[in-house]
């Protein structure tokens, strides 16, 4: 059966062999966060609507569009909920074990833009220095600000040295 099996997987074109891989695997989204930092160290974070009230403070996130690089998801999210723009940087977690979703997160430097916020998801974007987190803020993003989550060195931050 096994050799059947294997002579019918030879017997495929890519791209036929790609759909059967496609129906025959999990899917899952993507989500994305970027932990975006200024040239003071200090870090942006979002007041998010949807976001429960006891937790709604949090890092600029959202979900991978399909065949979009992650780095520039965060780019994506960032301008589409902030008007800023940033550079995005190394990668400084990859989570998975969700049942229908990845996490990953990207550090980030602030280039420029002006603040005007998406009121339909952000009710409050502001930079906070890293010691002084507000209360509400989740805690999966807090370990990522944090130095044992990210950085905070100014030597640490995308486009620094």
């Amino acid at each position: 059966m096994k050799r059947v099996v294997a002579r019918l997987w030879h017997a495929m074109r890519g791209s036929v062999q790609w759909r059967v891989l496609w129906l025959a695997n999990a899917k899952f989204m993507v989500g994305v966060t970027g932990v975006v930092r200024n040239d003071a160290g200090q870090v942006l974070l979002l007041k998010h609507r949807m976001w429960p009230e006891s937790r709604p403070w949090g890092l600029p996130t959202g979900f991978a569009k399909r065949g979009e690089e992650f780095p520039l998801t965060v780019v994506r999210e960032v301008k589409e909920e902030t008007g800023l723009d940033v550079t995005p940087g190394r990668l400084v977690r990859l989570t998975s074990g969700y049942r229908l979703r990845v996490e990953v997160a990207y550090e980030a430097l602030h280039t420029g833009g002006t603040l005007k916020i998406d009121d339909f998801e952000i009710l409050e974007a502001r930079w906070f220095d890293p010691d002084e987190l507000p209360q509400g803020l989740q805690d999966s993003h807090r370990q990522l600000i944090t130095p044992e989550g990210t950085a905070t060195s100014p030597a640490a931050r995308p486009g620094t040295s």
